[in-house]
């Protein structure tokens, strides 16, 4: 018996190939009259004399085993000789010529070989036609010992056998031409080898009924597919799905249940063996014995089954089925199965199969389809493309924590495959260490609160509202009270919070894990570590007031403790270590057991938030100034901010000890109009905010504008330079590609850099 290869498991590719047209010289020299030229309306205006029938084949070795020539029934050419016979050359036998649907007449001569055992189409047209099916080659390729196969060509490598049908029957005059052209292989997936269509015997399994209540289930919304565009992917295969060749030919696995009776041939399995199926060995004895009357020597197929179908058994058959088990009772069905596009044929639409027949229940509500990871060609890792990426080996480097967290942000979220930043000789890999970054930056602010809690844990420390009564602390939530000794930055952090609570939990629930990953990374980058731990450092020192410090401490240690609980399943490791010791528990209470935060809507405040998009804004432009106009991080400034807006006017006021810590300004004026006698000012803008800081006492502003002009200078002299060689043809030529592209990325940086200096020269 010879190993099966699903189609699923064959890719179609392009390759430079050939067509070879042979003539079959047809029976006794019979000859017929073939049109060979035609007029305006397509009517023959010329014949030409043929005692043979072309054809056209990408396989010369196959003919070995043709059983037949067809051409289409409406194919005026050939009319004439239907039903006559031609010699197959190299084989001398006599095949006939027989009308079929499947030729086309606009294709090559409009006449086909029929090779049965050799190609699905013409197995079909063997089967109508009751033509024989001559096998040419065992498993590995070779050419078999059959008496139809004529001896100097068996035991000859597919290849060697096609090398030597051509060459002998163009020794025989039969050979037309050969036409060099791209033909489409079927190779496979795993070995990229070219794969050959063979007729076997193998174990089928009926699949039509199996496959309607699958697809009613997903039809009437009993499974649903997460995207819901992949259901479509399921049903194009699902109602063209053909009956499933279920045994291989393998070591291992779940034998088939198939009992040969091997008494009646002799003791031997043989193709013309009886058989039974049944459950059980025992069973199968008794059906054998009923069938044959009396007790006959039983073998069992060494076939196992296809690794797909008895993957489709697991949903139920691990609770312990077909047994009732209290696991089966308890956990089947499940709800959601995670895994990815590739397998829905495989895997997903198997399970609903077996599910749906065995159990009378569809294993699963839900279907969530993700992304792949591909390598860093975007090629689909395996072990025979040996292009792997060893993840124990990133986690070495990087992290358990940021190697999930990369998987989950990029491809479980996204539902689309991603190449996995790889340097193959480093064994790095940019994308997972930017979450390896992003990990440090969470254990670096958190050690910073925990260092400024002055020993104390959230819970002493208590929170600036007192928890709502009767409520699982989970993460302890505020009741929206009073909201006595916040001042705006924690109540723009608590807004911030909340609605990152709030976004986390819709996308989670909607299966948004990668839009979930990547909204907390930017609160806890950005608002968290960013903003709101550099707005209270000032108020954490010793000699800060005393409420307004621990107003502080209590909102850092609030917000902590939920953004641990927040990211801890897409980065459990380093937030149970945190969060055991920020609370200070032992190993017996666990962050994986606490309640996912709630959403406290009260302390949602988009208007603040908005706010306070000002404030930053603010901040950076002054802070973006002062570099253009390089004043020193230790100097202090003046700054002005100018607005028609008193809404924005009364926001600059309330905010001015921020601006003033985070912008190092010594002097903030908030005005609705500007003085005509400011001098030499350099200004920004954010939204309808104008920013401006006075250079007198500040900056040498003739020094600084001569500093830049000579940078400047030395900058395009630089750029006329490159420019230069990138227009010598003989460099362009002559260099490696390397340092041409080198060069071009040379220009485009200084250009980009002579820009930025030109706009600061209008500032002064």
């Amino acid at each position: 018996m010879r190993p099966p290869v699903s189609n699923l498991e064959v890719l179609s590719e392009e390759r430079q190939g050939h067509f070879w047209h042979f003539k079959y010289p047809l029976e006794n020299g019979e000859t017929y009259q073939f049109p060979v030229a035609f007029d305006e309306e397509g009517n023959a205006t010329a014949f030409e004399t043929r005692d043979y029938i072309a054809i056209a084949t990408t396989r010369p070795e196959t003919m070995l085993g043709d059983g037949a020539v067809a051409v289409h029934p409406n194919d005026a050419r050939y009319g004439g000789i239907v039903g006559k016979r031609v010699l197959l050359p190299l084989a001398d036998r006599y095949i006939p010529i027989l009308a079929d649907e499947y030729p086309d007449p606009e294709l090559g001569s409009g006449a086909v070989k029929i090779t049965g055992a050799h190609d699905f189409n013409d197995y079909k047209v063997a089967k109508r036609h009751n033509l024989p099916l001559y096998i040419l080659m065992d498993t590995k390729g070779r050419m078999v010992s059959d008496e139809h196969v004529p001896l100097k060509y068996r035991g000859l490598d597919r290849f060697e056998a096609r090398k030597q049908v051509v060459a002998d029957i163009e020794a025989l005059g039969l050979l037309l031409m050969v036409e060099d052209r791209v033909i489409q292989q079927p190779v496979g997936e795993r070995s990229g080898v070219v794969m050959e269509p063979m007729l076997t015997d193998q174990w089928y399994v009926r699949v039509a009924p199996l496959a309607e209540p699958a697809i009613k289930a997903v039809e009437d919304g009993h499974i649903k597919f997460v995207p819901d565009s992949w259901s479509k992917t399921y049903f194009q295969w699902m109602h063209n799905i053909q009956d499933w060749c279920i045994s291989r030919q393998l070591w291992w696995g779940h034998q088939i249940p198939a009992w040969y009776a091997v008494g009646e041939t002799n003791g031997e399995i043989a193709d013309n063996t009886p058989f039974v199926v049944a459950k059980t060995e025992a069973e199968a004895k008794e059906k054998a014995a009923a069938k044959f009357g009396k007790d006959v020597e039983l073998v069992r197929d060494p076939d196992v089954l296809d690794t797909w179908f008895s993957s489709g058994l697991w949903p139920f058959s691990t609770m312990g089925w077909p047994d009732a088990t209290k696991d089966l009772e308890f956990y089947y069905p499940t709800t959601t199965l995670v895994t990815g596009f590739d397998i829905i044929f495989f895997w997903v639409a198997r399970m609903t199969m077996m599910a749906g027949h065995f159990t009378g229940k569809m294993p699963f509500d839900t279907v969530y389809i993700h992304g792949l990871v591909l390598d860093e060609n975007g090629q689909k890792m395996s072990k025979s493309k040996n292009n792997g990426i060893d993840p124990l080996l990133l986690i070495d480097k990087y992290g358990t924590d940021a190697l999930r967290y990369t998987l989950v942000k990029e491809v479980i979220g996204a539902g689309q495959n991603i190449r996995l930043e790889y340097d193959r000789k480093t064994d790095e890999s940019k994308s997972v260490e930017a979450s390896r970054n992003f990990t440090n930056k969470l254990w670096n602010a958190a050690r910073f609160v925990m260092m400024n809690l002055d020993g104390q844990t959230p819970q002493a420390l208590g929170n600036p509202y007192p928890p709502q009564p009767g409520r699982a602390r989970g993460h302890r939530p505020y009741n929206g009270g009073s909201e006595e000794g916040l001042e705006l930055c924690d109540r723009w952090i608590l807004s911030r919070y909340y609605q990152v609570v709030k976004e986390t939990r819709d996308y989670v629930e909607s299966y948004g894990l990668g839009e979930a990953a990547k909204g907390l990374y930017e609160f806890i980058w950005g608002d968290f570590c960013d903003w709101y731990i550099e707005l209270v450092k000032s108020r954490l020192q010793k000699d800060a007031e005393p409420n307004s410090k621990k107003v502080a401490q209590q909102t850092l240690a609030f917000v902590l403790e939920g953004i641990l609980t927040l990211l801890h399943p897409f980065m459990p490791h380093i937030t149970e270590e945190i969060w055991h010791t920020l609370t200070q528990t032992g190993d017996a209470d666990c962050l994986a057991v606490q309640a996912y935060p709630e959403v406290e809507s009260s302390l949602i405040d988009a208007e603040l938030e908005q706010q306070f998009e000002l404030l930053f804004g603010t901040i950076r432009t002054i802070r973006n100034l002062r570099a253009d106009a390089d004043i020193k991080p230790g100097v202090k400034v003046t700054a002005i901010l100018q607005s028609d807006s008193e809404k924005e006017r009364q926001l600059a006021s309330n905010s001015e000890v921020y601006i003033k810590d985070l912008a190092k300004v010594e002097t903030l004026t908030v005005t609705a109009s500007l003085d005509a006698e400011l001098g030499q000012t350099i200004t920004g803008v954010v939204g309808t905010l104008q920013v401006l800081i006075p250079l007198a006492g500040v900056v040498d502003v003739a020094a600084l504008k001569a500093k830049i002009e000579k940078k400047l200078t030395k900058l395009e002299a630089e750029i006329k330079s490159i420019e230069t060689r990138l227009a010598n043809p003989k460099f362009v030529e002559k260099a490696t590609p390397d340092i041409v592209q080198g060069a071009r990325d040379a220009l485009a940086e200084a250009q980009k850099q002579g820009e930025i200096l030109r706009d600061r020269l209008k500032l002064f």
